[in-house]
């Protein structure tokens, strides 16, 4: 099996229970604690690619800076990736990355429907 990526968010319980799933599973990761190394433009680019989904899709929309920055009404894909890379909270979590595929493991059903592929 390749090597897994999980975009990380310790504080999060989803990004959590994703990372448990997959060290149950002893993989070899790679942990991309993106809050804290904050992924550049292409990084985030390259993610929506490997999702298949618009910029727009991956943004947290209950996040406050959300809301402030009153990103519902862009729909400029540059606009919205700038807004991620500048404030990384707003991106969705955990991202699991296999290879050339990504998912949300939101619900961890997408992460065990990937692993699937893979085991």
């Amino acid at each position: 099996m390749e090597d897994i990526t999980i975009w990380h968010n310790p504080r999060c319980s989803k990004s959590r229970n994703a990372l448990n799933l997959i060290e149950e599973k002893n993989i070899n990761k790679k942990v991309f604690k993106y809050l804290e190394e904050n992924p550049s433009k292409e990084q985030i680019t390259n993610i929506l690619k490997l999702l298949k989904i618009s910029a727009k899709d991956l943004l947290r929309t209950g996040e406050k800076i959300y809301k402030e920055l009153d990103l519902k009404n862009i729909d400029n894909e540059d606009e919205l990736i700038t807004a991620m890379y500048e404030n990384p909270k707003l991106i969705e979590r955990p991202i699991i990355i296999i290879g050339n595929e990504a998912v949300i493991a939101r619900p961890i059903e997408n992460l065990e429907l990937l692993l699937k592929k893979y085991t």
